[in-house]
């Protein structure tokens, strides 16, 4: 058996795509719940000072090859995005306002999927309110909940709690007080979540 563990997360991050597939199999496989916790990358970064692999074009297409690599290494459906990056500012206050609506976990995997499998343009404000009247809600209530200034001011919280818990980049876990990144230190977060 496992403990529960956080799942720092922004869909902007093809690897965090990599890491969510890897949890939900987790969660079946250990009947434990694992706590996503949205963040904004950019915002995040910037606290950073980092830049993102899109910002680098050497790192970002290694990046491209590196995801093919892991997504077949576990056998996960991916497809990088022609429309990468995607600004996931709404997407992330999206899942926010879903969380209130307790409909946060197939919202998280369907925008998951859009991006990172079916390759959508969710850059494109009609394919995100295609994706959520899929989800039965109201796209345009949905939307207007997630520029909220409370939802807004909720997510940059959330992002500068990120920041002060140590964590630089997505994916990220917290377990037992110990903070991971990369979706390649699962293995380590499986491990310390045991103990």
């Amino acid at each position: 058996m496992i403990k529960s563990f956080e799942f720092y997360f922004d869909f902007a991050s093809p690897y965090t795509f990599i890491a969510h597939k890897e949890i939900r199999k987790i969660e079946k496989e250990n009947l434990v719940k694992i706590k996503y916790m949205p963040m904004l990358l950019g915002g995040l970064l910037k606290l950073s000072g980092i830049k993102s692999n899109a910002d680098i074009p050497i790192k970002a297409r290694y990046m491209i090859k590196d995801c093919k690599l892991w997504a077949e290494k576990y056998k996960i459906a991916f497809k990088f995005n022609n429309y990468f990056p995607i600004n996931t500012l709404d997407l992330m206050r999206c899942v926010i306002v879903a969380e209130k609506k307790n409909i946060a976990h197939n919202l998280i995997d369907n925008v998951f999927d859009a991006i990172w499998k079916d390759g959508l343009n969710l850059n494109d404000n009609l394919i995100v309110e295609k994706l959520l009247k899929n989800l039965d809600v109201n796209p345009k209530n949905f939307l207007m909940d997630a520029v909220n200034p409370i939802i807004k001011d909720e997510l940059k919280k959330r992002t500068d709690e990120a920041y002060n818990k140590g964590i630089f980049g997505a994916p990220s876990f917290i377990v037992n007080n110990k903070m991971f990144w990369g979706q390649d230190r699962l293995k380590f977060v499986l491990s310390e979540a045991r103990k």
